[in-house]
């Protein structure tokens, strides 16, 4: 199945190449879960701080959350900031 993968800041250059800056067009199994999609891409587990599905927040749930044809997966490094 199609679904989309987000990755922001430091967790860019782990995307696949592409158009687009930071989200990319990702084919995956129909079975897939959250953190197939994190192992598959090589995200170290402790850079995937915020994990969201289409805009819902999913950190607690990688290993159940199965993912459905037109996902958008996003996820971003713990940050710092002020």
């Amino acid at each position: 199945m199609k679904m989309y993968l987000e990755l922001y800041a430091s967790l860019m250059p782990l995307l696949p190449p592409g158009n687009s800056r930071f989200r990319r067009e990702i084919k995956v199994a129909d079975n897939a879960v959250v953190q197939d999609i994190i192992d598959q891409y090589n995200i170290p587990k402790e850079q995937a701080h915020i994990v969201l599905v289409n805009g819902k927040f999913v950190c607690n749930e990688r290993d159940q959350h199965k993912l459905v044809s037109g996902d958008v997966l996003s996820i971003w490094p713990p940050v710092a900031g002020g």
